[in-house]
């Protein structure tokens, strides 16, 4: 830790002065002067122990600059309107908390600034908590220009959150909150007692930075309440936020609680809704709903009573069913707490869509949800479709919404068409209540200013190029000394690896002349990836025939002792032979409790290979997890294949995910699948398109619906002949 200046007042730590001492200042101490009168600088656990018991009004503690690893950080005080106890860093951003750390709240007037969680996890359920213990809450506090950046649990299931907010009257401003990978929500609010309701927090101008796909239930940013309490009364305002592809899940925000206000805030690029699953009473205004154009980013979901969602901007989003820009849904009639309660009472007022997909009007209607909107209204809303035809789509009777002076570029539905003006080709667009400008924030004027965002450019750019000549673990040692973003360029000649490789972090290898590289490997796997490990290999060669006689190996396999990531594998211009030294051998498989973003496949070829080539059926509990997001194989060959070519599991009936998605495209498969398995399994998949593909002696793919209203296309299949065969047999659990 780093020495205390000799400038700094040495004060008795663990007794309080009998009168207020000034010391010299050793931070700058910005908005917070003149309501501090004494500090008190510490650099080590127990010094920070007992100047936290002997803390007044007006003090300030300030952590000595440097790592704090393992440390549990509690500041139980009462402090005054006036003069509150702050707990600072001595520089912004050089007080880094890792290991196994956390931070709890407990009392009156506490003001915590300039810390960053890094390197670590919780060995608690929460990173930052506004609560010392169940008896002990935060109130009239502050958490404000502070860091969470991948501080995750290794166990990518272990559920945990970095923020809770209990207490009432608490604020959470100018954080950083970035790169969870693990279950549970980055930030609630709790209403589990009385002192917690009726809370009146503010959330107000944080950066929620990237959450990668989670590929389960929990993966939700922000969540209020939950649905025991989503009857009771909030109250939490959150205003000024950048929401920056938050994409875990389909609740990109979850309201579970009543009289909340979402105002000003920004969503761009990312997947979902901000959703008001349960609790009555909520208002969303003023905020920017930017997709971009990324994949399933929507607006808006409407379930309970008395819901006003009104002069919002929803622009350039691509979601449909759950992740439409504006989703309405039916309810249970008299439902129980934690269903879908009836849409009664929503004003949709003055919004603007702009370049949207899809607008879900009694979207969830079935069996069970059969109540449809009522007493609600949509009314001086202007909608410009982004397709060719309305983007209003309607599921079942909508008289309970009122329509009226309403703006739209494309005609429509006929059930709709008395509470529209359809605009003509040329028309300016009416009711112009605010310039695009005043909707949501900058993302430049939310978070702390000396943590960077993270940009959104490939993983695989930026790093340095390293070229590497054949020979014994030339791939290992190379790529033990690389960076984030390096390029392994391997000259021609044959290349064997004896040693498996550890991969943590995105790296390229390619071959300097594609079809000059041979690589064999003699471990049961050759790549292992866990952490932000991610592959992207191009033009070798890759034979089988020098792994060990092992059932199950696999080139490329990831593990959870590294941590947890979102993996992603590129196989570019590749052959892969002779993976058949022993039963099940694959070429990419995922170890149950890890999760790959995408598997791209493309100009490759596979040949005898005595398992699944892709393997991702590691999660069998039918609790919604999966292990892939995207599987792409396009352009490649496939020749004896002894299992089916991918398997895919996603089980239960969860609602939550868009994945896993299977895009086999403009491939040959001969003789897949001995014993009729077939040329793949796909259980659970939300996306699939099987297209333009010739089969030879194989079998059809096997696709299982468990849940939602899966995409499905497949065209264009042929056998050696060139005669249409099918390429799908489906089985529906649903019934």
């Amino acid at each position: 830790m780093k020495a205390i200046g000799l400038a700094v007042l040495v004060i008795a730590i663990g007794v309080a002065p009998a009168c207020t001492v000034t010391a010299p200042a050793t931070v700058s101490l910005g908005e917070f002067e003149g309501r501090i009168s004494r500090q008190v600088l510490v650099s080590t656990q127990d010094e920070y122990n007992s100047a936290a018991r002997a803390a007044q009004p007006g003090d300030a503690i300030i952590l000595a600059s440097g790592v704090w690893r393992d440390f549990d950080l509690v500041l139980d005080a009462e402090g005054s309107e006036s003069a509150p106890i702050h707990l600072l860093a001595e520089q912004p951003g050089q007080v880094v908390l890792s290991g196994q750390s956390s931070l709890r709240l407990g009392g009156q007037h506490l003001v915590v600034s300039g810390l960053v969680f890094k390197d670590g996890y919780t060995p608690l359920n929460e990173v930052i908590s506004f609560r010392v213990d169940a008896e002990r809450l935060a109130f009239n506090s502050r958490v404000t220009n502070t860091v969470i950046e991948n501080y995750n649990n290794p166990d990518r299931v272990q559920r945990d959150t970095w923020v809770v907010m209990y207490g009432q009257n608490n604020e959470f401003d100018h954080n950083h909150l970035s790169g969870k990978l693990n279950s549970g929500p980055t930030m609630t609010v709790r209403l589990n007692s009385e002192n917690s309701q009726n809370n009146n927090h503010h959330i107000h101008h944080n950066y929620f930075g990237p959450r990668p796909v989670f590929g389960s239930n929990g993966g939700e940013t922000l969540r209020i309440g939950t649905s025991h309490y989503s009857l009771t009364r909030s109250g939490t305002l959150v205003e000024n936020n950048f929401f920056d592809r938050c994409s875990g899940e389909v609740e990109i925000v979850s309201n579970k609680s009543g009289g909340n206000t979402y105002r000003g805030n920004t969503f761009y690029e990312s997947r979902g809704t901000l959703t008001l699953r349960h609790g009555n009473g909520t208002l969303v205004e003023d905020n920017l709903f930017d997709g971009n154009g990324a994949p399933y980013t929507g607006g808006v979901r409407v379930i309970n009573a008395d819901q006003t969602i009104r002069n919002n901007l929803f622009r350039d989003l691509t979601g449909t069913r759950f992740s439409g820009a504006l989703v309405v849904m039916n309810g249970v009639p008299d439902s129980p707490i934690n269903r879908y309660h009836q849409v009664d009472g929503a004003a949709i007022v003055g919004n603007r869509f702009e370049q949207v997909s899809t607008i879900e009007l009694g979207e969830g209607s079935d069996a069970e949800r059969s109540a449809i909107p009522i007493n609600s209204s949509f009314k001086n809303n202007i909608v410009i479709g982004s397709r060719e035809v309305t983007p209003f789509n309607l599921y079942d009777d909508m008289s309970g919404i009122a329509f009226s002076e309403n703006y739209t570029n494309l005609k429509p539905p006929a059930e709709l068409s008395d509470g529209f003006v359809v605009l003509a080709q040329g028309d300016s667009v009416p009711l112009v209540t605010s310039s695009p400008d005043t909707f949501g924030v900058l993302k430049s004027e939310t978070g702390v200013t000396w943590f960077p965002k993270p940009n959104a450019a490939s993983p695989f750019e930026g790093g340095r190029t390293i070229e590497i000549g054949p020979g014994e673990n030339q791939l290992f040692e190379a790529i033990s000394t690389a960076a984030p973003g390096d390029e392994i360029v391997l000259k021609p000649g044959a290349y064997n690896e004896a040693k498996s490789i550890a991969v943590q972090m995105p790296v390229t290898v390619r071959a300097a002349e594609a079809g000059t590289v041979s690589l064999s490997f003699e471990r049961r796997n050759l790549f292992l990836l866990s952490a932000d490990g991610a592959l992207k290999l191009s033009g070798l060669a890759v034979s089988g025939t020098s792994a060990p006689d092992n059932v199950g190996n696999s080139f490329i396999a990831s593990t959870t002792r590294g941590g947890p990531g979102n993996h992603i594998v590129e196989l570019h211009d590749m052959s892969f032979e002779d993976f058949e030294i022993n039963r099940a051998f694959s070429i990419v498989t995922a170890a149950k409790g890890t999760f790959f973003d995408r598997v791209e496949v493309r100009n490759s070829s596979f040949r005898n290979v005595s398992g699944v080539p892709f393997k991702f059926d590691g999660e069998t509990d039918d609790f919604g997890i999966y292990n892939v997001e995207y599987l792409i194989i396009a352009d490649s060959t496939f020749e004896n294949v002894r299992g089916s070519v991918a398997s895919i599991y996603r089980g239960g009936r969860d609602e939550s995910t868009f994945g896993p998605h299977a895009f086999i495209t403009g491939s040959r498969f001969e003789n897949i699948g001995a014993e009729s398995a077939p040329l793949a399994v796909l259980h659970g998949a939300q996306n699939i398109k099987i297209e333009n593909n010739q089969l030879v002696q194989s079998q059809p793919v096997r696709f299982v619906i468990t849940t939602g209203i899966p995409k499905v296309a497949h065209a264009g299949n042929t056998d050696s002949n060139g005669e249409q065969v099918s390429a799908l047999s489906t089985e529906d659990l649903r019934k």
